[in-house]
């Protein structure tokens, strides 16, 4: 295994602090509390989604018809391809018109089963402009048609990529890794392949917000319900069932990560809402990465939804400032 790069800026690996004053719900701020609403609102008005196939939901988010806006395209983006072991896998790549200080691997969200780089295009344009970094986002292959470990494969395909093409293309080798949500999951899932399957581990900083990181369904995530504020029991249920259609031992590491050997990652800053029903996880990985000798830190939002990041208000902002210090620092 490759040793930490001499240049690493040394990061504490002091005790997770969580206070309690977090979880009070006079902790909300009224902006968060008003874009919780919005949200409950706009899905509670929604069909059940779950009947339309998956294809039709991402069509429709691509052309700006989803329950939230799509945010405009970035004019730092351009779209390549590279061999995957399924096929080519599409990156969208955004550099900065500066020379890149670093490069993010970026991993989206969506269950496994939606989204994609093109609708994260206005929180990584946001990402090149606030720390001087080119963004690398992953358009992995999605179940339910192509199922686990198609989309692992995929992310692990990038990210060698990166380390081959980076450093001449980029003119930088300093690397950091991240996503939301089913991102966090396939980020970390990447760093542990690469570390057991190729003796790696070259990123500087993991950035893993609202990740799902055992498929079993965590407390927070079993007992959810059903109230739309993104996410909820179901929702999560949908996803990984889809996932997993061709079966897949949820208790494995490159399912659910939380059940890792997770000696030998880099520092990872933790991020998560209150009012998100993914808490739990985050609560659990951010000290078992801890416990393993790496550096963590976690930052607990009150009222703060699932990927609260991608809506607007001060939580968003606050959240924001501090997953671009933690990246420009790495």
């Amino acid at each position: 295994m490759s040793s930490p790069l001499p240049d690493r800026p040394s990061r504490s690996s002091s005790a997770l602090v969580v206070d309690p004053a977090l979880f009070d719900p006079a902790a909300v701020a009224p902006d968060t509390r008003a874009v919780n609403a919005a949200i409950v609102k706009a899905l509670g008005a929604v069909p059940d989604r779950w009947v339309f196939p998956m294809a039709m939901l991402r069509k429709l988010r691509l052309e700006g018809k989803g329950p939230f806006p799509l945010s405009p395209e970035s004019p730092y983006a351009e779209v390549i391809e590279i061999d995957g072991p399924h096929g080519p896998v599409p990156l969208r790549i955004l550099t900065p018109p500066e020379p890149a200080r670093g490069v993010y691997l970026h991993i989206h969200g969506g269950g496994w089963c939606l989204g994609s780089a093109r609708e994260n295009d206005g929180l990584n344009h946001r990402f090149v402009e606030r720390t001087g970094f080119a963004v690398v986002s992953v358009d992995y292959r999605l179940a339910p048609e192509v199922p686990y470990p198609a989309a692992p494969d995929d992310c692990e395909a990038a990210a060698l990529w990166l380390l081959r093409e980076g450093p001449a293309r980029f003119g930088t080798d300093r690397f950091a890794i991240g996503g939301e949500s089913a991102g966090a999951n396939l980020s970390v899932a990447t760093l542990l392949r690469l570390r057991d399957r190729h003796d790696l581990t070259p990123f500087r900083a993991a950035n893993l917000n609202a990740g799902c990181y055992d498929l079993g369904l965590t407390p927070s995530a079993r007992q959810w319900g059903d109230e739309p504020l993104v996410l909820n029991t179901r929702d999560i249920n949908v996803f990984v069932g889809h996932y997993l259609r061709e079966g897949g031992d949820i208790a494995i590491p490159d399912i659910s990560p939380l059940h890792a050997d997770l000696r030998g990652l880099p520092p990872a800053l933790f991020t998560i809402g209150t009012r998100d029903a993914l808490l739990d996880d985050t609560l659990f990985m951010a000290p078992r990465w801890l416990a393993a000798g790496n550096p963590a830190e976690l930052a607990v939002y009150p009222g703060g939804c699932h990927v609260f990041i991608g809506f607007p208000g001060s939580l968003a902002d606050q959240a924001l400032a501090r997953t671009h210090a933690f990246i420009s620092a790495c």
